[in-house]
């Protein structure tokens, strides 16, 4: 019955216009922003430990506007799920970054794409499969019904999902040594033997070590890419930004040190439309409290 309630909601959400799903969203963002639940938590305790400098009146701020950008995205998910590929990418208004994601391709080594839980990852996840061959790391949801519905929204534009264990990474260094795109979550938490501790915002946590292992061995240039939400449901700027090469360099902890920096540079470019509301900080040092 669960996974029924979850397809009519997502059915139900397709038959709004963009502009009305963000209206709704931001409208539903500020009611949980009034009451206390478990989203407005996570939120609130990952931006107050992140932005510790800022003032009380400034985290408060950033709390209402992530659930309003929180509840958007989840809105919008039933459209960029369920409507025509081509509607969707209509919908992109810029992209910043084409030319360098070009250049790269051609050079043969293959591209990493490090998508972080910013803006509409959806949307560039369809746009970036269009620009050639694409393999995207994913993690199967928990409700097994939604796999073939996710699978199916992800790949009809060409890419390939690649579940998260031993054979998925083996696709991915197949897939650049043919020269090809590969797609990651760069902030999504690693099991206890694919990460190490390496401060994010100032706060350590648990960050892969898969897409540095990756580059250094394809050579494969990598790009932070995400989809900025614009105002008034008018649709989406994707911007795509090459990171520093030294992203490959000293030992791991390093290397992730530098992989959380780029996401921090793209989260400080639109910090509402960032997750808050995701446990990035779930594991902790041996020792450590937790913190949710």
């Amino acid at each position: 019955m669960h996974i029924i309630v979850i397809k009519l909601l997502l059915r139900l959400t397709s038959l709004l216009p963009l502009s009305a799903s963000h209206a709704l969203g931001a409208g539903l963002g500020s009611l949980l922003n009034r009451f206390n639940n478990q989203m407005r938590h996570v939120t609130r305790c990952n931006i107050d430990r992140c932005f510790p400098t800022w003032t009380t009146q400034q985290r408060s701020q950033l709390v209402r506007e992530s659930l309003q950008e929180t509840t958007k995205a989840a809105l919008e998910t039933g459209g960029l799920w369920l409507w025509p590929a081509e509607n969707i990418l209509a919908k992109i208004q810029d992209v910043s970054g084409a030319s360098l994601l070009k250049d790269a391709m051609a050079s043969g080594k293959g591209v990493i794409l490090a998508a972080p839980h910013l803006g509409a990852w959806e949307v560039a996840g369809l746009y970036c499969s269009r620009c050639g061959p694409m393999t995207t790391l994913y993690r199967p949801p928990r409700i097994q019904d939604l796999d073939s519905l996710m699978r199916n929204a992800r790949e009809r534009t060409g890419a390939t999902l690649a579940r998260t264990d031993a054979g998925g990474v083996r696709t991915l260094y197949k897939a650049l040594g043919r020269g090809e795109l590969v797609a990651i979550l760069p902030d999504q938490e690693p099991d206890r033997t694919s990460g190490v501790f390496a401060p994010f915002f100032g706060v350590q946590a648990n960050t892969m070590t898969l897409i540095s292992r990756l580059a250094a061995k394809s050579g494969a240039t990598v790009f932070m890419v995400y989809a900025e939400r614009l105002p008034k449901g008018k649709g989406y700027h994707l911007h795509i930004q090459k990171t520093d090469s030294a992203l490959t360099e000293g030992d791991e902890i390093q290397k992730a040190t530098r992989l959380n920096q780029a996401v921090e540079q793209c989260v400080l470019q639109n910090p509402a439309q960032y997750q808050w509301a995701y446990k990035r900080f779930k594991t902790r040092p041996e020792g450590e409290d937790k913190f949710y």
